[in-house]
């Protein structure tokens, strides 16, 4: 008669977890948890800073390219596009293409000083990088 009572104790015991149990996985979760977070978003920063490294880079390049074949700048992005030097304008880190800003070719400097153009592009973003400096800022 001990033994059944005894095995069916332990099978009681045996149906779950006790609340201490799941509070220390839990605990234990939110700990891995707060480590990982941080790390994954500082990491999406960290790509999206390169992308816009690159796209900052290839319209800079292409605006040039674009100058230097046709003898006067750009007067928009688009003329880049229409005339096949990029398939479409990429996206600035907004997520949008239609926030880079254009900085116009100083007139003294220019292919045509009664036609200034586009001279290069910047991120229209105000916000601040990992590095402390502003999107805008960035030229190349």
């Amino acid at each position: 008669m001990r033994f059944g009572s005894r095995a069916r104790r332990l099978k009681v015991r045996n149906r779950g977890f006790t609340l201490i149990e799941m509070l220390v996985v839990i605990s234990i979760i939110m700990i891995l948890l707060a480590i990982a977070v941080p790390n994954y978003t500082r990491n999406v920063t960290l790509a999206k800073e390169a992308k816009l490294h690159q796209n900052l880079t290839t319209l800079n390049k292409v605006i040039q390219e674009y100058s230097l074949d046709k003898k006067h700048a750009p007067q928009s992005l688009d003329d880049l596009v229409q005339a096949g030097y990029i398939k479409f304008i990429p996206d600035d880190i907004t997520g949008n293409n239609s926030t880079w800003q254009t900085d116009a070719e100083d007139p003294e400097n220019a292919w045509d000083p009664n036609n200034t153009g586009i001279a290069s592009v910047h991120s229209g973003s105000n916000d601040t990088a990992i590095d402390g400096t502003t999107y805008s800022s960035w030229t190349h």
